[in-house]
This record gives structure tokens, sequence and C-alpha cells, in this order.
């Protein structure tokens, strides 16, 4: 009896010095609370503490650099043109106690957040123009491509603001009104600009289009382009057939003087042989197996056959 009893508080022992001894890493920050009420001040170094045994409760919050990532708002800017605007920051509990006494927990306070940066963002999206949200300086273009001069005139407008200001001034004014809770704001982002679905067909619209115009200027260049090569390369090839010809001629020309002459002086030296040699030529290009002839006998182109006979 007196061994199991010695367990039974060794037992009883062992959880109440459990409930009452709590540690905190380097990466926690606590308080401790007493019936719902803050007990002494936050514990913010890391070490081994003690508190009453179930009386006292120990809430632990981050103390690390903590993400908000907001959700996509749709805001009008000061210019009427629907947009939406995302948004981050990042945030950290500077105060414990306080933040717990104002938000309770990081869930809440990841709420109170949303309504404070979206309200601010809101409030000073609607007060700049969509370039002061896109552009963050006035320098100068450049483009790849050709471009519609009209839009870029709209594009290049000069930047009073910039987006980088505008993200400064959402943080300027987000801060205070969260440092009540005991959280530190660190730093507020735009992260991405779109247009809203309606608007943002219009706008691919307009580059489809601009694109088709800048495709049909290089079609009709190149079409240009090509009618002057094919119109210079006709020329050459009429140059070409021109001289080609005449070449052709002045031979054709000098073969048949030669062979003129050649004829001459056949002729004048055997007329008689000459003239057979014609007419055997002559047979051999009219008579074949497929042509008939009919002929006089008093014809001239058969009298070398008649003398045969």
């Amino acid at each position: 009896m007196k061994a199991t009893l010695i367990i039974i508080l060794s037992f009883i022992a062992l959880i109440i010095l459990t409930n009452a001894v709590y540690i905190v890493d380097e990466t926690q920050q606590t308080i401790v609370t007493q019936f719902g009420e803050p007990i002494g001040g936050a514990k913010q170094e890391a070490g081994l503490y003690f508190k009453t045994p179930f009386v006292q409760k120990v809430h632990y919050f981050e103390k690390r650099i903590l993400q908000w990532d907001g959700e996509q708002n749709q805001i009008p800017t000061q210019d009427k043109k629907f947009i939406w605007v995302d948004t981050f920051a990042r945030w950290q509990i500077v105060d414990p106690l306080l933040f717990y006494q104002s938000v309770r927990s990081e869930i809440f306070a990841q709420s109170r957040l949303d309504d404070i940066i979206d309200g601010v963002t809101r409030d000073i999206i609607t007060l700049n123009p969509l370039i002061e949200i896109v552009r963050d300086s006035n320098r100068e273009m450049s483009f790849a491509i050709d471009f519609d001069a009209d839009y870029y005139e709209e594009i290049q407008s000069d930047i009073q603001v910039g987006r980088r200001t505008i993200a400064d001034s959402i943080f300027t004014v987000a801060k205070p009104l969260i440092d009540q809770f005991g959280i530190r704001l660190i730093d507020v982002q735009i992260k991405r600009v779109n247009y809203i679905e309606d608007v943002r067909k219009q706008v691919y619209e307009r580059m489809s289009s601009e694109r088709k115009k800048i495709a049909d200027r290089y079609r009709s260049s190149g079409q240009g382009r090509a009618a002057e090569i094919i119109g210079r390369m006709e020329r050459e090839l009429q140059q070409i057939e021109s001289e080609a010809y005449r070449t052709s001629q002045e031979i054709m020309g000098r073969a048949d003087a030669e062979a003129t002459t050649t004829y001459a002086s056949a002729y004048n030296r055997d007329p008689r042989f000459f003239e057979f040699m014609r007419t055997l030529e002559a047979y051999k290009k009219t008579m074949n197996e497929k042509n008939t002839i009919i002929m006089t006998t008093d014809s001239e182109f058969y009298k070398l056959m008649k003398k045969g006979n």
C-alpha cells in the first residue's frame, strides 16, 4: 500500500510539475493568463519558465516575420478604369500582450489586416489614374517591334507618383492603424494589377488589331519588294533572251551565208550534180511510208526519176 501511494503521489507531482513548467524557444513569445486575464508581462526570450499549474494558461505567438497575402480586389481608378489589384504585406508581432488583448490570435489578426490594408489600398488606388499604378518612372520606353503611335503617347504620359510611391503610401497610411494591435507592419507591395474581364477582352482585341495592322504593313511592304524583284528579274530575263536571240540570229545568218556560199560554189562547179543532190534531199524529206505523192509525168519533181527510167 505504501509503495502504491508513493507511485500515485509521484505521478501527481509529475503532472503538477509538467503543468507548472513551460518552454519558450527562439521563434516564440508568450503571455500567461489566469482565468482569461493576462498575468505579468510577455516572455520574449527563449528559456524555461514557471507558472501556477492548472490555473494559469500559456499563449504562444510567432516571433518571426509573418506573411499577409490579400485577396484580389476590383477597384476603379481615378480615370474610371476598373482593375483587379492584388497586394501582399509582411508583419510581425512586437507586443504579445497588446496583441492578445486586441485580436487574441494570428487568425483574427489576418482578418484585421484584410480589413485595414484592403481598405487603404482601395482608397489610395481610387485617387490615382491607371498609368500611375502601372508605371514607376518616366523612363523612355523602347520597343522591339512596331507599335501604334497613339497608344505610345498614352503609355508615355508623365508619371507624377508611380507604383512604388503608391505602395509606400498604402504602407504609411496602414501602419499606424495596425500598430494599435501590437503588430509592426514591415512592408506592403502591389503584387499584381490586371484589367477586369470585360476590359481585358477589349485590350486583347486592340492588341490583336494592332498586330494585324503591323502584319498588313509588313505584308504590303514584302509584296512591293517582291514585285520589284520580279520586275527586275523579268527585265533581266528579257534582256538575256534578247541578247541570246540576237546572237542566235547572227550565228544562223553566218551559217546561212556559209551554206549559200557552199551551195553556190557547188552549183558553179557542177550544176547538174548539184541539182541531182538537192533533188535527192527533197525526195528524202517528202517521201516515206506514211506519205503518198501523186505526180504527173511532166512534173519537175518527177523528171529525175523519169531520166533514171
